[in-house]
């Protein structure tokens, strides 16, 4: 054992952890990463307990929580956080520091006070964490703060407090929570700052992944995402996160969703607060069987913590039926999930190339992004956006990542080109189109652009609203902020045109999805500022390339309308209510047409906004009826 703490320690140097980054007690000692359990108690379990025989990292169940340590203000009692903290000291195992903002469980002295108070408040208690926990592993800092609505979070933050308004208010820029973030960063400089939230798999996924993308985006210093995985079963998490039922959650669509958020987010995830809520041992084995493994052979995923594991002292009751119903020990004897996780850990150690020291990390030799076709694509000239790079693997040196795309695993497209990727491209267009543009998805092309300068880039695109866009990035530094997008068809397609300056030589251009819904055939580099459309297709002002009649370009190009003699197509539309309940599909040439049914049907009873979605391509209208 003290081998393997000093290998630890030498770890933690190396990767920037702190003083707890290293295998230690529990069933997954020397695996890739930890698995750890919540404490419930004022009291450290000790060396022989069946707590340190179990788990290698501990989070205290309420022992940390503002309200819990601070109940009366500026008296702080500090003993059922020591408990956790002071088991992972002694016994070479994990600690997580549960948490320092969340909209519930602050004290009752909070309500009221005014925005000044609140923020000398939030200052008092982050400074007396860190007096009193100078070294800290990991925090989660910010709990449970996902907008679902004007107004309305996750937890409850607004409701009788001025938490937001203190840290920097919420102008749908999260900036409350980017505020705390940084505020633990001066604190803690080696801590592994996490944001952690629930029902982050099944019912709030895309405002999860908006929530991190943007504070990342604000300068947010978040090293990663805590899924709370109350939700792992076919009925979700509920609201409020209070557990699921009935059966195991499609480990395929758990494996599509992690990767997604991976993919959309790239940081590292933990499963923080872990739990299977049935009386039925089958269907909990099952459950730890299919998720748990998965979890471990994740390699974003750096941990995993359970929420309870004795039965009758977990927080589910399974719908009241029976109290802790989650626990995976009874009695003194072990569930079928907890004999399973047993075997398991004992030949299976899992993957872990996050590079946070919450196990014995995998090495991985990064290995770079490649272009598609062999050589980088050549500017000025077309890229043609289907042949995005082949995505390498790992981390770099300087912490960039060597994947070339991101997007959800689930192809939505119907073109067989390149259908491994998960891409969602369409037989459309120039040939093959790529579609089901969500915010928050990006591409990366290799090119080689053959001299510094001004270029005009036309891009080919269609939609059917007024409000997409996207952006453009060469090295990860912003060359164009945003395209605006507009239009009537997804089959139109027209180009549209920004001014962009590019170094000579190899680089990598990006583009990132900055509002939803549009399809894109290709973008063309043509070299000089505010140059002409070579193909005179689409929209240029006057004045800027002589496609306007009496400039040398084709008279009517600039203001013909295009004509299709193509056979309409009949589209699926599904509807939903603005609860995000789907209460049917219906049948219709275009959206607009889809529009003017729902507004007539007599199956709508109750007047207010109602949703449509494109099936085909994910496009999305809000309507109002009234009866």
């Amino acid at each position: 054992m003290k081998s393997k703490i000093i290998k630890g320690i030498v770890s933690a140097a190396l990767l920037g952890g702190a003083v707890f980054s290293y295998a230690g007690p529990g069933l997954a000692d020397g695996a890739a990463k930890f698995i750890g359990n919540i404490t419930q108690s004022g009291t450290a379990p000790g060396p022989n307990d069946q707590f340190t025989q179990l788990w290698n990292q501990a989070t205290a169940e309420n022992g940390c929580k503002w309200g819990s340590v601070e109940g009366s203000r500026g008296r702080f009692n500090w003993g059922a956080c020591d408990a956790a903290y002071n088991w992972a000291k002694n016994n070479g195992g994990h600690f997580k520091f549960h948490a320092l903002v969340w909209g519930g469980q602050y004290p009752n002295w909070l309500n009221g006070l005014s925005t000044d108070e609140t923020r000398k408040a939030i200052t008092t208690w982050f400074d007396a964490v860190k007096e009193h926990y100078p070294e800290l592993e990991m925090i989660d800092v910010v709990n449970e703060a996902i907008r679902t609505g004007p107004g309305q979070y996750h937890s409850g933050y607004g409701r009788g407090n001025n938490i937001i308004p203190a840290l920097g208010g919420d102008n749908n820029d999260y900036a409350f929570v980017t505020t705390a973030f940084k505020m633990a960063r001066e604190r803690w400089p080696k801590a592994i700052l996490i944001y952690n939230d629930y029902n982050t798999v099944q019912w709030n996924k895309d405002q999860g992944i908006q929530l991190i993308q943007t504070i990342k985006k604000n300068g947010a210093p978040v090293d990663a995402y805590g899924l709370q995985a109350h939700d792992m079963m076919s009925q979700g998490g509920g609201q409020g996160g209070t557990g699921g039922g009935g059966v195991c959650l499609n480990i395929n669509t758990l494996k599509n969703i992690t990767k997604e958020i991976w993919d959309k987010t790239q940081t590292p995830m933990f499963i923080s607060e872990y739990d299977i809520a049935t009386t039925d041992d089958n269907i909990q084995k099952q459950c730890y069987q299919e998720q748990i493994s998965h979890f471990m052979e994740n390699e974003h995923i750096a941990g995993i913590t359970l929420w309870g594991y004795v039965y009758g002292h977990t927080w589910l009751d399974c719908n009241g039926k029976a109290p802790g119903c989650s626990g995976i020990i009874k009695d003194g004897r072990d569930r079928a999930a907890m004999a399973w996780l047993r075997e398991y850990l004992k030949t299976n150690k899992g993957v872990n190339t996050t590079g946070l020291a919450t196990g014995d990390v995998t090495p991985v030799e990064p290995v770079p992004q490649e272009p598609f076709k062999g050589s980088p694509i050549a500017i000025p000239g077309k890229v043609e956006v289907e042949d995005f790079d082949k995505p390498g693997q790992g981390k770099n040196e300087d912490g960039s990542s060597n994947a070339s795309y991101g997007d959800d695993s689930e192809n939505h497209g119907d073109s067989d080109y390149r259908k491994d990727t998960g891409a969602d491209l369409y037989k459309k267009a120039t040939g093959v189109a790529l579609g089901y543009n969500q915010e928050g998805d990006w591409y990366e092309w290799t090119v080689n652009v053959a001299k510094a300068g001004d270029y005009t880039v036309f891009a080919s695109v269609a939609t059917e609203n007024s409000t997409s866009s996207f952006s453009l990035s060469v090295d990860g530094k912003v060359a164009v902020e945003k395209v605006a997008l507009s239009g009537s068809s997804f089959d139109d397609f027209s180009n549209v045109k920004a001014n962009i300056n590019l170094p000579a030589g190899k680089h990598i251009l990006r583009m990132d999805v900055t509002s939803s819904w549009f399809d894109i055939d290709y973008f063309n580099f043509v070299e000089g500022k505010d140059a002409a459309d070579p193909e005179n297709k689409g929209n240029d002002n006057p004045g800027q390339g002589g496609d306007n009649p009496g400039q040398g370009g084709d008279p009517g190009q600039a203001i013909q309308t295009k004509i299709h003699m193509e056979t309409p197509v009949l589209g699926a539309y599904d509807v939903f209510d603005v609860n995000g309940v789907r209460l049917g599909r219906m049948r219709a040439y275009t959206m607009e047409d889809a529009v003017q049914i729902l507004k007539t049907t007599s199956e709508i009873k109750t007047q207010g906004i109602y949703l449509l979605r494109s099936v085909r391509n994910g496009a999305v209208k809000s309507v109002r009826i009234a009866r």
